[in-house]
């Protein structure tokens, strides 16, 4: 296909090109009414092209036009069957997965450390998920992949299980050996689902983990917004037709979807797509080699260590995105907390997320030779700060076991709930779920009975400055559990 054509930009411009006077929504009508605080980030054009469904603009529910255009490129991009855009983020784009290939009642095993979004899925098919434990890094003290011994295990003890989830690659970027994995998926008819959310730039360099398409997934999500080129809210849904029903495919996709998607959010997947159609290569393989040898520099920095693909030893770190740099400050006697805010109004420098023991610095394809020196010299100077000056030993914070499974996330959330004291908790239901950076596994998820483990693992953390995710109450004092625990 022509890859160096933008179908949907294309059209929006021939029709503000046309000069149809506007008696249609937005209430703005192409920027005469528009804020003034607005009209300072977005230019004339932009509001002008802020438009509607006319019908030359094509409907992104049922795509026949311009729209659906720009998503066959996609497809043919990506070697998928079928893709679609995703205007409420890969969020979106999860929930519509799960919606294609599960039905009420349906077991569907799912990662511990997948993304909330995927509990919101659950919710809405009303599935019920069998967990499975990723690998943990203990020096590190982050999750890394799930292993293709522990997901035949679990097969085994599931086999009515209709679909399994997978994190490929992970927030840090490790990722698993999709393909053995894949292939134990199939052989028990079942589909896998892909959220490769932070994996829209892995076709594009051959230093990279496989995409997961490539590697015999059935649905993969990918976050567009976050590695490439396309403005925040965009993702993009591939699909192959062997295992999946395109009918009900279109169906789900329709149905978490806005009936006014916004097209200049749709826009900026097109364009992002033809970048990385018509450049990518060359876009991210310069930032492979940017990654590759500021970690390497890192690495001779005092105190600091980022991990690189001769860490990939296991089953469950089996290839790593480069891109990707986690630095660990542990042997500094700092937390990742305290680093992160350091170089945030110290250094002027944001990084991607800290946890316990480390940050994550993400380098696009839009990092150049400047930043990266800006990072290494920032780093360094920190370093610098406390080498030699251990402020203390941070402790080893081990995960308790997996909580007892009562009822499933959908009928768990729509239960009555109330709050209780934390620290009383003990035997009672969960309501909500909660999650700790590190290493962002949910210790609990609503349906889980509360164990006094959990409760002396969230004192741990608290007191150690873990950061969590998820509860009503973010100091962890109460907790909503279920009132009819029968």
């Amino acid at each position: 296909m022509e890859q160096n054509k933008t179908p949907l930009f294309t059209a929006m411009k021939n029709y503000i090109a046309d000069k149809a006077m506007a008696f249609h929504t937005p209430g703005h009508k192409q920027g005469k009414g528009i804020p003034d605080e607005m009209r300072e980030i977005i230019t004339p054009d932009g509001l002008k092209m802020e438009v509607s469904l006319m019908e030359e603009l094509d409907d992104i529910h049922g795509a026949t036009g311009c729209i659906k255009d720009a998503q066959d490129l996609a497809a043919d991009l990506y070697g998928a069957d079928e893709s679609r855009f995703f205007i409420n983020g890969t969020t979106g784009a999860i929930h519509a997965m799960l919606l294609t290939a599960l039905n009420p009642g349906d077991k569907v095993i799912v990662p511990r450390n997948a993304h909330r979004s995927v509990l919101g899925g659950l919710v809405l098919v009303g599935a019920t998920p069998v967990f499975i434990q990723p690998e943990i890094d203990e020096k590190l003290g982050i999750a890394m992949s799930i292993t293709p011994n522990e997901v035949q295990k679990v097969i085994s003890e599931n086999p009515e299980a209709k679909a399994l989830v997978m994190v490929y690659p992970t927030y840090y970027g490790v990722a698993g050996d999709i393909k053995k994995i894949a292939k134990i998926v199939h052989e028990n008819d079942m589909v896998l689902l892909v959220d490769e959310a932070h994996g829209p730039h892995l076709l594009f360099s051959d230093r990279l983990p496989v995409q997961a398409l490539d590697a015999g997934a059935d649905i993969v999500a990918q976050s567009t917004h976050k590695i490439l080129g396309s403005m925040t809210q965009t993702s993009l849904l591939h699909m192959k037709k062997n295992r999946v029903d395109v009918e009900r495919f279109n169906k789900m996709c329709s149905l978490v979807q806005s009936t006014s998607p916004n097209y200049l959010l749709m826009a900026s997947l097109d364009t992002a797509r033809k970048q990385m159609a018509t450049n990518g290569r060359e876009l991210v393989e310069k930032a492979v080699d940017l990654a590759e040898d500021l970690r390497c520099r890192i690495n001779e920095i005092d105190g600091l260590y980022c991990f690189g693909k001769e860490y990939m030893n296991s089953a469950g770190k089996f290839a790593l995105d480069v891109t990707k740099l986690t630095v660990s400050v542990r042997e500094l006697g700092i937390s990742g907390a305290q680093a992160e805010h350091i170089l945030r109004h110290k250094y002027k420098i944001q990084c991607e997320l800290s946890d316990f023991y480390n940050l994550l610095f993400i380098i696009s394809y839009a990092d150049g030779q400047y930043e990266c020196d800006y990072l290494y010299n920032a780093l360094k100077n920190l370093a610098g700060e406390f080498i030699g000056k251990k402020q203390k030993e941070l402790v080893q914070i081990k995960l308790p076991s997996l909580p007892e499974y009562v009822l499933s996330p959908r009928k768990a959330m729509f239960k009555e709930t109330k709050k209780v004291e934390f620290k009383q908790s003990a035997g009672k239901i969960a309501g909500e779920m909660i999650t700790f950076y590190p290493p962002g596994i949910p210790i609990i998820y609503p349906g889980e009975k509360i164990s006094k483990e959990i409760i002396d693992y969230v004192d741990l953390q608290k007191n150690n400055g873990g950061n969590v995710i998820g509860p009503e109450d973010a100091n962890l004092n109460t907790i909503r559990v279920v009132v009819d625990e029968k």
